[in-house]
């Protein structure tokens, strides 16, 4: 009778824990269509000139949107935020083939590892230049998870955003791309481990 009882309770327990892990899941993935909806599809008002262009490094396209606009003059400063330690502007302008005709002065390095390292050292460097607004340039799958790092780091500054669009990355039917869905669903993860990070930090 006592092992009945027994069985009976632990198939009453595994019923529960499957039927909460079930239940997270469908959560989980309700915020992540959440998330995914969330990616901006186009850029924050384009033509708005700001104290300053970051880039966050990373991904294909980043950095020569930042160079573009800052010859175009969009900003006064452009900050890269993330690139190897040790690399300086003209081994930059190398690299993408660009002639400096003077933006070289107008350029800062960091060395950043992560987002929150890029949020932190922007911070640093942008308070430390008097600045009040900026365009955050950084692919568009890595928007959302920047936006509460930096609005975390510099809650006083103008944040617009600038997403690139990086041609492998199928944003708008990101559920048919496996890789994409990875890439999503990756970034949607640490998306949480952010705000779970910032919330945390509120009680303690």
């Amino acid at each position: 009778m006592a092992e009945f009882v027994s069985q009976r309770r632990t198939k009453r327990l595994f019923r529960r824990l499957t039927i909460t892990m079930i239940g997270l899941m469908l959560i989980w993935t309700a915020g992540l269509i959440r998330f995914a909806d969330s990616i901006p599809k186009q850029i924050e008002e384009p033509t708005r000139r700001t104290d300053a262009i970051i880039v966050l490094t990373g991904g294909s396209g980043r950095l020569e949107e930042g160079l573009n606009l800052l010859e175009l003059n969009m900003a006064e400063m452009l900050f890269v935020s993330g690139v190897y330690q040790g690399l300086e502007v003209k081994t930059l302008f190398r690299m993408f083939k660009r002639n400096p005709q003077g933006l070289e002065s107008r350029i800062g390095i960091g060395t950043a590892t992560n987002t929150l390292g890029n949020a932190q050292e922007t911070a640093d460097w942008f308070r430390r230049e008097g600045f009040k607004s900026m365009r955050l340039v950084t692919a568009a799958y890595h928007m959302p998870r920047s936006l509460i790092e930096f609005k975390h780091a510099i809650p006083s500054a103008q944040i617009l955003a600038h997403p690139v669009f990086p041609v492998h990355v199928k944003v708008d039917e990101w559920w048919a791309w496996s890789g994409t869905a990875e890439l999503i669903a990756s970034e949607y993860n640490k998306f949480l481990l952010s705000k779970l990070r910032q919330q945390t930090k509120m009680f303690f």
